[in-house]
């Protein structure tokens, strides 16, 4: 009765539209009533929720990542992925270019959004210029920003961790994810080259030698920001957090001395739109450590574990029944309330099972972001259709050749341990 009280509770409040932080509190004082917790124990959890210092991780990433996502330093990594792509003169170019352009932003943004939106309103317009449909562009597009919610410093990777209660290491999951990124970006560009071939897209074209040095050099002061965070946790030079604030630093000073594309006078805006959505996360996260606090008390995972069992012992009949659950989640639910709602249910479910929380945290980031590419709450596929100026019937018609490449490579992540792990086994310890 007490787990239906708090999940009835939490369900009811998204039904009838109230705010997703403001939900998770309801459910955790209905809940905290239920069992007979005093309220001040709650709220003791729900400061202590943001008492953390990992916490400063996601205000420095965000506002790297927004300085450089706006500051001019996706129309610089086009180029250079140009550059790159135009040695070859493949046919389909400069749809290469579009996924290793985001390969590169989502290395400095850590938002897949953001990702969406800065490469999007470059390489869409382009990419129509010279013969592509703007509906395979915008699929692209769409699919290729996965990339930003695996590699570091994804963003999400953090409130995994945190939601976890900081037992899993930030630089563990940043590493975890460096490998499946890019085997998303590495398939996408395979289904991108059968597609240019079935259907006759342009070749790449071949940049001369004194423009790409140009470009090269230009996109180096940018794609620095990557040797910092991953060089920098790497050698051991700094930790996450630390990376976090020499990106930070190195971002703005690119973008307002080196590039000079980003006004002063819009700083302001920026700062303020960083800290917004700072404070918005950072409640989220406080409501939810009451709601696990709830859960802890009711045993939820221990009940949710016994559930699991009575469907199957099989560690892979229930990795497959986690993976269709959690694609159900994210087309339902935003990211991070998905991930600091489920990771204190799910998490001990698969340790019981066995899988390490470092690749279940990938298992989960990458199922969650599918859920972001389709309706009816994905914030990536509404941010694709805005910026490429389709609508969202054209777009699903000719985004499930995107979602097989997705799902395939779900499947090697989740079945594949050691493409999540060998890293962070490997390099950290």
């Amino acid at each position: 009765m007490d787990i239906f009280i708090l999940l009835g509770t939490m369900i009811v409040c998204f039904l009838i539209g109230m705010p997703i932080a403001y939900s998770l509190a309801m459910a955790a004082i209905a809940g905290a009533l239920s069992v007979g917790i005093p309220l001040e124990a709650l709220m003791l959890k729900i400061s202590d929720g943001v008492s953390k210092v990992a916490m400063l991780t996601i205000p420095f990433f965000v506002l790297a990542g927004a300085i450089m996502a706006e500051g001019g330093m996706a129309r610089r990594l086009v180029a250079f992925a140009d550059v790159l792509v135009g040695l070859t003169r493949l046919r389909g170019g400069l749809s290469i270019v579009n996924v290793l352009a985001t390969t590169f932003l989502s290395g400095i943004s850590g938002s897949a959004v953001a990702d969406t939106s800065a490469i999007g309103s470059v390489m869409i317009p382009q990419m129509e210029k010279n013969g592509y449909p703007r509906v395979f562009a915008t699929n692209l597009t769409i699919s290729s920003s996965v990339q930003a919610l695996l590699v570091p410093p994804s963003h999400n990777a953090v409130l995994y961790s945190l939601a976890t209660g900081g037992t899993i290491s930030i630089s563990a999951l940043f590493m975890a994810g460096v490998f499946p990124g890019l085997l998303i970006g590495f398939s996408l560009i395979m289904l991108c080259l059968v597609i240019a071939y079935r259907e006759g897209h342009p070749q790449g074209r071949t940049v001369p030698a004194k423009d790409a040095i140009k470009i090269t050099i230009d996109a180096a002061w940018g794609l620095i920001t990557l040797v910092i965070i991953l060089g920098g946790i790497l050698g051991g030079i700094f930790t996450a957090i630390e990376a976090g604030a020499v990106a930070c630093i190195w971002a703005f000073f690119v973008t307002m001395f080196v590039y000079r594309d980003y006004k002063w006078r819009d700083l302001p805006v920026l700062l303020h739109r960083t800290l917004r959505t700072v404070a918005m996360v950072m409640t989220l996260i406080a409501c939810a450590s009451a709601v696990g606090y709830i859960m802890a008390l009711t045993q939820m995972p221990a009940k949710m574990t016994a559930f699991f069992l009575s469907i199957s012992s099989n560690k892979y009949v229930i990795l497959l029944l986690l993976n269709v659950l959690l694609l159900l989640l994210g087309t339902l639910l935003d990211m991070a309330p998905s991930i600091l709602i489920a990771t204190p249910i799910l998490l001990p479910v698969m340790q019981n099972f066995g899988v390490d929380p470092v690749h279940f945290g990938m298992i989960m980031l990458l199922n969650l972001g599918i859920g972001l590419c389709h309706p009816p709450v994905g914030a990536i596929l509404f941010v694709g259709c805005a910026v490429g100026k389709v609508s969202l019937e054209e777009v699903m018609r000719k985004i499930w050749p995107f979602y097989g490449v997705m799902l395939f490579v779900l499947m090697l992540v989740t079945y594949l341990p050691e493409i999540s792990l060998w890293l962070p086994r490997h390099i950290l310890h």
